[in-house]
């Protein structure tokens, strides 16, 4: 089988690009999925929360993408009837150093044109009667979204304008052709006139398999959420999140009211032992040995700042009451029994072999190939424009 354009992954990213290639072109649209399923991995397995743009450092590709992708996601959810609710978020700040940072942040927004307002505790209390701080950044554009929903709305636009999604079909290689590549899969061979590699958690390696993007290579963190008991959940009325650490690659725990009303608090960030390993207790030792033979991956450990975060993120994987202890400091209301385990996602956190975590948007081109490295949280937010942005680079390799 032959299509112009291969996008492997179907995820919000790999969907996305499908999407806007097909309705911006008239090439022939391919998107090949190992899984039955559309969004089975980082794309359904998140937060579902849109960042509107207030924790981004202006004029990067993250802060841009994410600023317009809150405001197209909205649209678009709400012209096909997506489960989107816009409940907004308060940041809260418990010492005067973290009262300091939210000043920081208020001046980021304002560089991105994004609504946020630094409020007093009388006003946060206003807000979040539970939470605990003595100041607090509100960005009201924050929204929750059902991300599996989106994806397959998405998708179904995508098809309607011609696209054909191979489920159940796993990308085992790539090879140059004269034309192109050949893309072998399980299923038998798709030749390609361009390939988009947005393949997320196995993204790296399908790029290592052509030789690009050495330099780099995903490192699995899990993140784990439990679920606030019904009866409790109005301890929280939006989102409410730590103030950021600039040093730390994840926020912390955090309270998240999704769009169906529940109440989720996490995620933790513990190092995977499998980039699809969602239970504490799975191990791929493929996957670990990728990991623990990195180079990179030492490097970032080096920090005794990051190993002591390490082995703190590794006892809230495994007890419970660590982890309901670490939600407290933001929701000193909540009791142990309150929570229930909910699910995991893990993140395709890319390392550079220096050591270095890639924070922002990562894809190499190629003469006929756009390798997706690393599409950096938060993905799901930004997969409109930089589905689009995608595209147009693929319409250049055409």
């Amino acid at each position: 089988m032959e299509h112009d354009v291969v996008v492997v992954g179907g995820g919000c990213v790999g969907i996305s690009t499908a999407y806007h290639l097909a309705t911006r072109t008239d090439l022939d649209v391919g998107v090949v999925e190992k899984e039955h399923h559309l969004a089975v991995h980082q794309s359904g397995r998140n937060s579902g929360v849109l960042h509107p743009g207030f924790n981004y450092e202006p004029g990067t590709q993250k802060a841009e993408f994410a600023v317009e992708g809150t405001r197209r996601m909205k649209a678009f959810c709400a012209e096909h009837d997506v489960p989107c609710e816009e409940v907004g978020v308060v940041v809260a700040a418990r010492t005067r150093t973290e009262e300091r940072r939210l000043d920081e942040l208020a001046a980021q927004a304002d560089a991105n044109g994004v609504e946020a307002t630094v409020v007093g505790r009388e006003r946060l209390r206003e807000l979040e009667p539970e939470a605990a701080g003595r100041a607090a950044l509100h960005c009201p554009a924050a929204a929750s979204v059902d991300a599996q929903q989106y994806v397959y709305a998405l998708a179904r636009e995508a098809r309607e304008a011609g696209v054909t999604v191979h489920l159940d079909t796993r990308v085992t290689g790539l090879e140059r052709t004269a034309g192109g590549y050949r893309v072998a899969t399980d299923s038998g061979p798709l030749d390609a006139g361009v390939v988009v590699n947005a393949a997320g958690l196995q993204a790296d390696r399908i790029a290592h398999s052509v030789g690009v993007g050495e330099d780099y290579r995903v490192v699995p963190f899990r993140g784990e959420y439990y679920e606030v008991t019904p009866d409790r959940r109005g301890l929280v009325n939006s989102m409410i999140y730590p103030t950021p650490d600039p040093e730390l690659p994840f926020l912390g725990v955090h309270f998240t009211r999704r769009a169906d009303g529940s109440v989720i608090v996490g995620p933790n960030a513990v190092l995977a032992f499998g980039r699809e390993a969602y239970e504490n207790t799975d191990v791929n030792l493929g996957d670990l040995r990728d990991a623990l033979g990195y180079e990179g991956f030492w490097r970032l450990f080096a920090s005794p700042k990051m190993v002591r975060v390490a082995a703190v993120e590794l006892g809230k994987s495994f007890s419970k009451p660590r982890f309901a202890a670490a939600a407290r400091k933001l929701l000193p209301a909540l009791r142990d029994d309150d929570l229930v385990p909910s699910y995991a996602g893990v993140r395709a956190q890319v390392v550079s072999r220096d050591g270095d975590l890639v924070k922002q948007p990562l894809f190499v081109e190629e003469e006929r190939a756009v390798h997706v490295l690393n599409a950096v949280s938060p993905g799901l937010t930004c997969s409109l424009p930089f589905g689009e942005h995608l595209a147009e680079r693929v319409e250049t390799l055409v």
